[in-house]
C-alpha cells in the first residue's frame, strides 16, 4: 500500500482522528491536561457497555474451547499485542491454569514487549506462521486486537485461523473494520478520538484491556476456578499469595487462621481442595476425588457433602 493510500485509510479511522475538545492541550497546565484526559476516560465504560453481548458470546466460545481442551489465542501488534500478551501472563498464577492454555502472540516476537520492531505489524505472513509455530487447531479460539482494525498481522492470523477451523473474535475500536468483518464475532467498542491523535494507547487501549479481562476472567469463573468471588486456584508462589491464600480460607469457611495454616499444609497449598476438606471434613484424598468428580467446582462438590461446622 503506498503512503498515500494508507494516510487515506487512516483518515477514515475514528481512532485517528483529532479531538476537538482537546486541541488546546499543549497550552494546558498539568492539572488542565490530566482532568481532558479523566473526562475522555468516562467514555470507555459508556462504550464497552454496548458490546457486552458480543464480549459475552465470545466468552460462551472460550468455555467451549476449555471444555474441549482447546487454548485461548491472543494476537496483536504494539499497545494491542502487549496487553494480550499481559493478560495471558496473568491466567496461570491466578487461575492455576497450565501456560499454554492462554497464549498472547504479538507481532515481532517477545522482544516487540519491549522494543519496537520495524514493519513487524506489517506481515500477514508472520501472523499465519506465529499460529503455526504454536500448532493451532480447530479446538482453538482466537481473538485479533487491533485498535485500527486494519493490521496485516491480525488479518493474516485471523485468515489461517479461519482455514484451521479455529473460531475467531476480533477486538477492535474502529466500527465496521477490516477485521471485524472477517472474524466470527466482532468486539468494537468505539471510544471516539484519543486526547493526543492517534495515540491509542489511552482510550483505546483501555477499552482493549478491560474486554480482555472480561474474556479471560468471566471463561475462568465458568470453568470452576472461582469459588462465591474468590479465587481458589491461584497458585501460592510467594508470601503475598501465602497471605492471600489464609485470607480465602478464612474468608470462605469462616475458620481461624491457625486452622486455615492446617487446612493449607494438608491440602499442600492447594487453596481449593483446603476448603472444601475445611467445609466437609473430608481428608485430602477423598476431597480432590470429590472435586475431581464435580468437574473442579466447588460449589457442586460442597452441596454433595454433608457440611459441618469450621474450627
Amino acid at each position: 500500500m503506498t503512503k498515500t493510500n494508507l494516510m487515506a485509510e487512516l483518515e477514515q479511522l475514528v481512532s485517528e482522528a483529532r479531538n476537538p475538545k482537546t486541541m488546546q492541550i499543549d497550552l494546558m497546565s498539568s492539572a488542565e491536561i490530566v482532568a481532558a484526559m479523566n473526562r475522555e476516560d468516562t467514555r470507555v465504560s459508556e462504550a464497552v457497555n454496548k458490546v457486552l453481548p458480543q464480549v459475552a458470546a465470545t466468552v460462551d466460545k472460550i468455555v467451549e474451547a476449555f471444555r474441549a481442551g482447546g487454548r485461548l489465542i491472543y494476537m496483536g501488534a504494539g499497545t494491542s499485542g502487549r496487553l494480550g500478551v499481559l493478560d495471558a501472563s496473568e491466567c496461570p498464577p491466578t487461575f492455576g491454569v497450565p501456560e499454554g492454555m492462554v497464549v498472547g502472540l504479538i507481532a515481532g516476537g517477545d522482544r516487540a514487549l519491549r522494543h519496537p520492531i520495524e514493519g513487524a505489524e506489517d506481515s500477514r505472513d508472520e501472523g499465519r506462521r506465529d499460529l503455526e509455530k504454536i500448532d493451532l487447531t480447530d479446538k482453538d479460539v482466537v481473538v485479533g486486537i487491533a485498535v485500527s482494525g486494519r493490521t496485516p498481522y491480525v488479518i493474516g492470523g485471523l485468515d489461517y485461523a479461519q482455514g484451521v477451523g479455529a473460531f475467531t473474535a476480533a477486538l477492535s475500536c474502529n466500527p465496521d473494520s477490516a477485521i471485524a468483518r472477517m472474524a466470527d464475532i466482532a468486539i468494537s467498542p468505539v471510544v471516539g478520538p484519543e486526547a493526543l491523535t492517534g495515540s491509542t494507547r489511552l482510550k483505546s487501549g483501555t477499552a482493549q484491556k478491560l474486554v480482555l479481562n472480561m474474556l479471560t476472567t468471566a471463561s475462568m469463573v465458568r470453568i470452576g476456578k472461582s469459588y462465591e468471588n474468590l479465587m481458589v486456584d491461584l497458585s501460592v508462589s510467594n508470601e503475598k499469595l501465602v497471605a492471600r491464600a489464609h485470607r480465602i480460607l478464612v474468608d470462605a469457611t469462616g475458620c481461624s487462621a491457625d486452622s486455615a495454616e492446617q487446612f493449607l499444609k494438608a491440602a499442600n497449598n492447594n487453596v481449593k481442595l483446603a476448603i472444601l476438606m475445611a467445609l466437609t471434613g473430608m481428608n485430602a484424598v477423598d476431597g480432590q476425588t470429590a472435586l475431581n468428580n464435580a468437574d473442579g467446582f466447588l460449589r457442586r462438590a460442597a452441596a454433595q457433602h454433608q457440611p459441618r461446622v469450621a474450627s
